[in-house]
């Protein structure tokens, strides 16, 4: 297993009101502001699987490059990035609804399109799907397919855009402005995915209200854990030949579960270095690509480079 001294698998900092995803850390801060602390943890099956080295810095550092890039689409919860995996933010409201957007006929899960299409249905969230669809090909435009939100461990549920509004969960003008932004990013996403040689197949948006009622992109943004991003150069042979694209995320992991038969019950499996490394290896090479830029590691270990780097925000935060 990878040394506890090259990953970031929990954070303890002297701030109360401290909430914890199968990903970040989350702090309310003074002045309506919000720590977010992204660890190396990563999930499979509702479970924490193991940590992978850099992963935390990745997400966190491109999350706030395509924040940055779709800035001109819609306001985001930004406030600075004071730590390789740190971020303060504006502490919105999140709308009750995580926005996925769909560019391909792919999936595994019971939300996703293609079992479901693979079984005959054509009416997938309110979209009317014509037949002939290939696997993992395209739809022909990005499709809105929301979810509601689950508690923990529970399964997000798939509802029509049309049964967002009608179960009040978002305001009709509100839902209207939200599903424009999300195409528009999504169709930014796919442009720049595409200049650095990858399809961007889908993606998840979550959305909240500033303050002052101001529509906020927030989470995270067009990330290796929010996105399905696959390599073009391999696309169109591994799809003749009948194989899954090649996906930059946690594909390593999932192919080394999958061969030993592990599908979330029990105790986790010890993988290989090997594994991690890989997947490690894939985050990085992804955050390369799309930004242009060298990855630098941050300092390890990582919590006390945390400690020093937010000590003006725990001092202000004990106020």
């Amino acid at each position: 297993m990878v040394g506890p001294d090259r990953t970031l698998s929990t954070v303890e900092l002297d701030l109360e009101g401290r909430t914890s995803g199968k990903v970040r850390e989350a702090w309310p801060l003074p002045d309506g502001r919000r720590l977010l602390v992204t660890t190396d943890r990563l999930s499979a099956f509702d479970r924490i699987i193991g940590t992978v080295p850099n992963k935390g810095q990745v997400l966190n550092q491109l999350a706030a490059w395509w924040f940055a890039k779709t800035s001109d689409i819609v306001a985001n919860h930004v406030i600075e990035v004071p730590d390789p995996n740190a971020l303060i933010a504006v502490d919105a409201d999140p709308l009750p609804v995580e926005v996925v957007v769909r560019g391909r006929l792919t999936g595994s899960t019971s939300t996703s399109l293609l079992p479901r299409y693979q079984a005959g249905e054509r009416l997938l969230y309110g979209h009317q799907l014509p037949d002939g669809l290939t696997p993992h090909g395209p739809l022909g435009q990005p499709l809105i397919t929301p979810t509601t939100k689950a508690e923990q461990g529970e399964h997000d549920q798939p509802v029509t855009s049309d049964e967002v509004v009608e179960l009040g969960l978002v305001e009709p003008g509100l839902w209207a402005q939200v599903q424009k932004v999300a195409i528009e990013l999504f169709v930014r996403g796919e442009q720049l995915a595409a200049d650095a040689g990858f399809v961007l197949a889908d993606t998840k948006y979550e959305f909240g209200l500033g303050p002052d009622g101001e529509l906020l992109l927030i989470d995270e943004v067009h990330t290796p854990d929010s996105s399905r991003f696959w390599a073009v150069d391999s696309l169109e042979e591994r799809l003749r030949s009948g194989r899954s694209p090649e996906s930059f995320d946690k594909e390593p992991v999932r192919l080394a579960l999958k061969e030993i038969g592990y599908t979330g019950d029990g105790e986790p499996p010890s993988l290989p270095d090997e594994v991690w490394e890989e997947t490690s290896a894939r985050y990085i090479q992804l955050y390369e690509s799309l930004t242009g830029s060298r990855f630098e590691p941050g300092a390890q270990p990582a919590d006390q480079r945390l400690q020093a780097n937010l000590a003006a925000t725990l001092a202000g935060g004990e106020g």
